[in-house]
């Protein structure tokens, strides 16, 4: 039975693909994921069991942690570090600092979305900031999150200076008018625009930062 009609109509809960089909893809994609890991090097293939109990493992952290969302930034995270580790095989600070840029602004908007569930949150027992918090403080508390995820941006900006050019930073204030506009639209007693901010601001952002900062790489 699904309990929370704002998601009813997603594909597993209104039937539309089975739940047996779904559990088989992704059994199917971790298999090969691990696989793949191997022939990469050693060093991802070790860590690959992580990065899986950390995507894996989010879906039920809103059963015993309001810390959820940053679970969830964490997850996407470990996209910008995991790409440079199969790539050179070692860390490095710059590619770092823009893992810690998606997990903290990712927990942003995460907390921005889960607003709509505040009351279902508290009917369901369910852990969330907005549950915790209320909604304004909520919002004060991802606006705070988006500020640091700006800061971290221009820290790489500084560290990257000898790849990071002009683009960068073009892209850079772009995403940073995207994040402070979301911030404009969503009010606690007005959520009617969380969907636009939530999918098409940070979508849009998203996409054109990075153009710009592979554009600065090559310009």
């Amino acid at each position: 039975m699904v309990e929370n009609p704002r998601t009813a109509v997603r594909e597993i809960p209104s039937g539309k693909i089975k739940s047996k089909y779904a559990l088989g893809f992704v059994i199917i994609n971790v298999i090969l994921f691990f696989i793949t890991t191997y022939f990469i090097n050693n060093l991802v293939f070790y860590l690959a069991p992580v990065a899986i109990a950390v995507v894996l493992g989010y879906s039920y952290t809103k059963r015993f942690t309001w810390l959820c969302h940053f679970i969830l930034g964490l997850g996407l995270s470990l996209a910008p570090v995991g790409s440079y580790l199969a790539v050179t095989g070692e860390f490095s600070l710059l590619p770092v600092l823009f893992s810690a840029t998606v997990l903290f602004w990712t927990a942003g908007f995460d907390i921005i979305y889960a607003l709509q569930d505040e009351e279902f949150d508290k009917e369901k027992n369910l852990k969330s900031i907005p549950r915790l918090l209320g909604k304004r403080r909520a919002l004060l508390l991802s606006a705070v999150l988006h500020i640091l995820t700006l800061a971290i941006i221009i820290w790489a900006g500084i560290i990257g200076a000898e790849f990071l050019g002009v683009w960068y930073w073009a892209g850079a204030l772009f995403f940073g008018s995207s994040l402070t506009y979301q911030h404009i639209i969503v009010k606690p007693n007005d959520l009617s625009r969380v969907n636009l901010a939530f999918f098409t601001i940070n979508g849009i952002a998203s996409i054109v930062f990075a153009g710009f900062t592979v554009l600065s790489l090559y310009i």
